[in-house]
């Protein structure tokens, strides 16, 4: 009798009209909770997993655009740390400046005349830091006697940064470089001895010298699409062994010019000769001829 009245509760519960439909939706909850969470779980895993592949450099595949996107970015600044106390020794030769500012833009060295490819920087004679003017990679560091060394530094296809007359290298060909780094200290050429401790900075395209100043504060894009097929300007800077042989062609031209001087006077020595050998023969046949008569006039007596 207990155990039916124990039961009975049960029983009537199953009897309700909403007691199957909550079991239903109850059950769908749950199931439903639990494909969620597990959804969820592999979520966390798809991204905690590496995807990368020996087959596919990673590093270098991404890392080579978006460090070339920062160089777009930049902009070209003088090669050194303030530029408010430098000087600009000698102007870069614009051809299509005044003749006074052209003249003042030429380099006078072994007596002949060489334009100014780029912007000689100075800092009241005393020795400063070299900066690289935008980043990029050393393509080429060397030593020159006449120019003062040279370091050049690529930023993109076809456009570098050129300093010359500088020393104490701070990097080496290969090495990629920031905006702003120290590359080397500033130094003295033969080649421009008026400016003394400076260096010579010269922004190229395509091998093509641009003014520098005219590119300061503008970006890397500005001088990509730039056209410079009426810039260029003749007359390279002549490296240590080219001055060597100006300086053979300029003995040989002296030497050569000593010998057509003595050429031409030689005639002018043998005219003369030829003059006083012919005035001799004269007087000797005016000699000869009386002496030759009183020869005749003697043998004439002795016959008599």
């Amino acid at each position: 009798m207990r155990e039916e009245e124990k039961k009975q509760p049960s029983q009537n519960f199953l009897k309700r009209r909403w007691a199957y439909p909550a079991i239903y939706l109850a059950s769908a909850a749950i199931i439903i909770t639990g494909i969620l969470w597990y959804q969820a779980g592999n979520d966390v895993n798809e991204k905690a997993k590496d995807y990368s592949y020996d087959g596919v450099p990673t590093d270098n595949e991404f890392n080579q655009p978006a460090e070339e996107v920062n160089r777009s970015l930049e902009n070209f600044v003088m090669p050194v740390s303030s530029p408010e106390d430098t000087v600009i020794e000698k102007q870069f030769y614009d051809t299509e400046a005044s003749a006074e500012e052209q003249e003042a833009a030429l380099v006078v060295y072994g007596n002949m005349y060489y334009p100014n490819q780029g912007v000689d920087i100075s800092k009241d004679g005393k020795e400063f830091d070299v900066l690289a003017a935008m980043s990029g990679t050393v393509t080429k560091v060397q030593e020159d006697s006449l120019l003062g060394n040279t370091i050049e530094i690529e930023h993109s296809k076809g456009i570098v940064t050129r300093y010359q007359s500088v020393k104490d290298f701070e990097v080496a060909v290969g090495d990629v470089v920031d905006q702003g780094q120290a590359i080397a200290k500033a130094g003295k050429s033969l080649f421009n001895e008026e400016a003394g401790v400076h260096v010579h900075f010269e922004i190229r395209k395509a091998d093509v010298a641009v003014n520098p100043l005219e590119y300061f504060n503008k970006s890397l894009a500005t001088l990509q699409e730039a056209q410079l097929e009426d810039k260029k300007v003749s007359g390279e800077k002549p490296d240590a062994e080219a001055a060597e042989e100006n300086a053979t062609d300029e003995n040989a031209v002296e030497d050569q010019a000593s010998e057509n001087k003595a050429t031409e006077d030689q005639p002018a020595e043998d005219n003369a000769a030829e003059e006083d050998k012919s005035t001799e023969d004269k007087q000797d046949q005016a000699g000869q001829k009386p002496k030759q008569e009183s020869q005749d006039n003697a043998d004439v007596k002795d016959e008599e």
